[in-house]
């Protein structure tokens, strides 16, 4: 089965697998099993640590993510970490204990959920699944033979060669479009908000001379509440940060697509901004201040490219991101 843009998507993730496995390939092996014993730095963890938004975006490139499940022991302290990232993209959790040792028993569970969701969810044509460990095989196999595309994310030096074999595409993480994102880059590419005025505080007046004090006082009066007044600086950090992920939205965007079809660097602008929404579906350019797609393109002109001869437009990454 050819895999097709318009087609449904559902992720699986094998979130301690792929959480253990980074950690090993970024500290050497069985790092991850010492280090738990021994107590975990937080360094070594935040140098380890998986961004699953660039697992996600890259599964989104394959069509509408219609379901995406994550498979851990969730109370496990390394595990609690990345709470923002799972939350921010809606992910199905799974709770695991440990039956025995090490042994969680995901992929067990997740071959049997991944069998029953495709026996009734006919429009999920590409199925991601996100381990490397061999026992996923016959997973894939069966998967294939049911009729979906099969794509693994796992990480380079713990994903099995056989896996690859059974599976239509296999990316290794540190491979991920997303992953060569920078902050300096999006800081570098991020304009000014669009069309975003702020009036300018009133001059503080001369403070006036302390009055004599009364030799006979009167009553306090009762305080009035005076309700705060938002502090404009604040309201224009909020629209810097929302310019910023907007910027980075579009550039992962553009890669993922420039990872899809590497004949054309140039791709239509509608396929582009599709691609955002399938990201980030709360993603609007009206409400970063632009009339059109098109506009907001043009503010990013230090990242991006607009071809607009003729009707249709076109962008391309400039050279350097």
């Amino acid at each position: 089965m050819t895999n097709s843009s318009d087609s449904a998507v559902a992720v699986y993730l094998d979130f301690d697998n792929i959480v253990i496995s980074r950690y090993d390939q970024v500290h050497g092996k069985q790092s991850f099993w010492k280090d738990r014993d021994a107590g975990f730095d937080e360094a070594r963890l935040k140098a380890a640590e998986i961004d699953v938004h660039a697992i996600l975006d890259y599964a989104s490139s394959f069509g509408r993510l219609a379901l995406t499940r994550a498979y851990a022991d969730w109370s496990m302290p390394f595990n609690v970490r990345y709470k923002k990232q799972l939350v921010d993209r809606a992910i199905d959790l799974v709770q695991l204990f440990p039956a025995s040792g090490s042994k969680n028993g995901a992929d067990i569970r997740l071959a049997v959920d991944a069998l029953e969701d495709m026996a009734r969810m006919p429009q999920v044509g590409t199925v991601v699944l996100a381990a490397g460990d061999s026992d996923y095989i016959p997973l894939a196999q069966r998967l294939k033979r049911m009729g979906r595309y099969v794509v693994a994310v796992g990480v380079a030096g713990a994903t099995s060669r056989s896996l690859a074999a059974a599976c239509d595409e296999l990316l290794t993480y540190d491979n991920l479009p997303g992953l060569a994102q920078t902050g300096d880059e999006v800081e570098a590419a991020s304009p000014p908000p669009a069309k975003k005025t702020t009036r300018k505080p009133a001059k503080k007046a001369k403070a006036a001379p302390e009055p004599e004090a009364d030799p006979d006082p009167k009553p306090a009066l009762k305080p009035v509440f005076v309700a705060a007044v938002p502090d404009p600086d604040d309201e224009h950090d909020d629209e810097r940060a929302l310019a910023r992920q907007a910027t980075r939205l579009l550039l992962r965007a553009m890669r993922l697509l420039g990872e899809k079809d590497t004949d054309d660097e140039w791709v239509h602008s509608g396929t582009v901004k599709n691609q955002m929404k399938r990201m980030d579906s709360s993603f609007n350019e009206k409400e970063l201040g632009y009339k059109s797609f098109t506009d907001f393109l043009r503010s990013r002109n230090h990242a991006v490219e607009v071809d607009e001869e003729g009707q249709s437009r076109k962008v391309r990454l400039r050279t350097g991101h």
